[in-house]
């Protein structure tokens, strides 16, 4: 086998004037020949392919242009613009109607209102496009045939679910300190418990980890999550208390004494509070003051509850009647009388459409909030103390011990329940867990956490409530939160009137500035005349010169006022005409005539 030699090249002997050759897409230079010749004539470059010179010009030539068609592995788009859009799912994210026509002069205010229709118009496609990536969908318990789901215990529930899911089903057994309220924290990852003799509980739910937990040697009334799993507020015999993750007391507000029931404004920060002596208080939890104190003056208030679509809290009372209630207002929004005895409890879906009540006379009513009208009413034969919504418009009703789940309320008439459950003793709280099909259920013995499957919203916003946020995460969006913070002012019946200019009020506020300033700033200036030199400015010529504007603003006014005289002698010739014509016309009762 014969060795391979190895040829050594020096460096010095390299001709480092040759050029590397021509490439397709290099284009050749104008006034030097491409295909040059040595010393020892040799072509020193290679021939460009004609073809390729001309696909390479026409593709920077298209470049070059910006034409609307886009290249895909050379080839034109099939697809172009972009992805088509149903109507139907652009209209289940429709913000608003786009605004009316601006006036001309106004040009600086159309084009802002124009910048603004844009941009909603693209939240709008955007919101419509990215729901399609959701990777989840609700899903309902659907029994064999002739069975009916709520016949379907949560044993059997938990053994034919995954581990993960029957993890969900567990039984807290505190019968010392019961009966027991709860919440659910926005995020749905951690519950709060409260017992009546003076027992608390902050725990990570889902893996069973023990936050905090402290008795403060007094009866408790209600507890409630604050902006974030940070901070909670409890309802104490005497007042009003606020403690953090540890335990530990933050505040303790006497301004809010003999509170019975609290719900939490998440986007106003606003802890809204009911007490024994009738009074609606609002407390600013981001600035520790209060906001509003309500003398409502009906009575004990136990049956309370909010609106999540306009943060309107909807008030029970012992007469039958529901009251909707703002901090702008001394007085009740809406008064309704929903029942012949005591109301016993009241829920709003997070639509804002429906209130679903129940009272002393064991009727289940459903209302229609937007038209403060009766949908439905149902008989419970023992009525219900408890009621619940969950994010896909499940219901729950509490009677005694026993937890029944209903679907379609609203929409068809209800004849059985969809679930049902026996705790061990008489409910006391009662709370859907967000995002979880998940019901927490708090009785005399402690506390059960039930499977009720397509309770909860599959797909949650990572930017307002995600359950999986780091520490990190969770403080960031706190900044964010204060930042974009709503006031309480803004807390109306109807949101869609905030965008709307109320005539009535800017004529009252004119008439107001016109009496304290003595004189109308909006009427027209009067006409002072302009200074002129070489004698134009006697006094002879500067009343002319008045009486001349003074005369063409009287032509003006006269003539505006002579068309409208004659647009209205118009409109009365032919209103006399038409009588005429009629008159004229031959009646069948005229041969009755004498």
């Amino acid at each position: 086998m014969a060795a391979t030699s190895e040829v050594v090249v020096n460096p010095a002997h390299v001709d480092k004037t040759k050029k590397p050759p021509a490439r397709y897409w290099d284009e050749p230079q104008e006034g030097k020949d491409e295909n040059k010749v040595g010393k020892d004539g040799e072509q020193t470059g290679e021939t460009l392919p004609q073809k390729h010179v001309e696909k390479a010009k026409k593709r920077k030539n298209d470049e070059d242009r910006g034409d609307a068609k886009k290249f895909i592995s050379g080839k034109p788009d099939p697809f172009p613009g972009p992805a088509h859009i149903s109507k139907d799912r652009m209209q289940k994210f429709k913000r608003r109607d786009k605004t009316k026509k601006i006036p001309r002069q106004h040009y600086k205010l159309k084009d802002m209102m124009a910048r603004s229709d844009e941009v909603s118009e693209m939240a709008q496609k955007q919101a419509a496009r990215i729901d399609l990536l959701l990777p989840e969908d609700a899903g309902f318990l659907e029994g064999d045939e002739d069975e009916d789901t709520c016949t379907i215990s949560q044993e059997d529930i938990s053994d034919a679910v995954d581990i993960t899911s029957a993890s969900k089903y567990f039984d807290l057994k505190l019968s010392q300190f019961g009966p027991y309220r709860l919440d659910y924290s926005r995020t749905g990852r951690h519950l709060l418990l409260g017992g009546r003799r003076g027992h608390i509980a902050c725990i990570d739910w889902q893996t069973k980890r023990l936050m905090c937990e402290i008795n403060v040697m007094e009866s408790i009334n209600d507890v409630k999550w604050l902006h974030s799993e940070a901070m909670y507020a409890v309802a104490q015999k005497k007042w009003l208390y606020i403690y953090d993750s540890n335990g530990i007391e933050l505040h303790c507000i006497r301004k809010f004494n003999d509170v019975l029931r609290m719900q939490f404004l998440p986007y106003h920060f606003l802890l809204a509070t009911v007490s024994a002596t009738s009074f609606l208080q609002y407390l600013d939890v981001s600035v520790g003051k209060e906001v509003a104190a309500i003398n409502t003056k009906t009575g004990r208030l136990d049956v309370m509850c909010q609106n999540p679509q306009n943060a309107i809290v909807h008030l029970g009372h012992s007469n039958g009647t529901v009251t909707l209630w703002s901090p702008n207002q001394k007085e009740a929004l809406v008064k309704m009388l929903c029942h012949q005895g005591a109301v016993r409890s009241v829920a709003v879906d997070k639509t804002g459409t429906y209130m679903v009540t129940s009272g002393m006379d064991k009727k289940l009513k459903v209302y229609d909030i937007r038209a403060f009208k009766p949908l439905k009413s149902y008989f419970l034969p023992a009525g219900a103390s408890c009621l619940s919504l969950s994010q896909r418009g499940l219901l729950s009703a509490a009677t005694g011990d026993i937890v029944q789940v209903y679907r379609d309320v609203w929409s068809t008439p209800v004849t059985k329940p969809y679930m049902a459950h026996r705790v061990q003793r008489t409910v006391w709280g009662m709370h859907f867990c967000p995002f979880e099909d998940v019901l927490g259920v708090g009785h005399g013995e402690g506390f059960t956490s039930m499977l009720i499957p397509g309770a909860g919203e599959p797909n949650f916003d990572g930017l307002d409530s995600n359950p999986y946020r780091s520490a990190k995460q969770r403080q960031e969006w706190e900044v964010k939160a204060l930042l974009e913070k709503i006031h309480p002012e803004l807390i109306t019946l109807d949101p869609t009137e905030l965008g709307h200019v109320d005539q009535a009020t800017f004529q009252q506020k004119h008439q107001d500035r016109v009496q304290a300033l003595g004189f109308d700033p909006l009427a027209k200036e009067k006409f002072v005349p302009r200074y002129k030199k070489k004698g134009r400015s006697s006094a002879g010529s500067i009343e002319r010169r008045k009486r001349q504007v003074a005369n063409e603003d009287l032509r003006e006014t006269v003539q505006q006022s002579s068309e409208d005289k004659m647009k209205i002698e118009k409109e009365r010739k032919e209103r006399e005409k038409k009588e005429v014509s009629l008159s004229s016309k031959k009646s069948a009762l005229d041969r009755f005539k004498k």
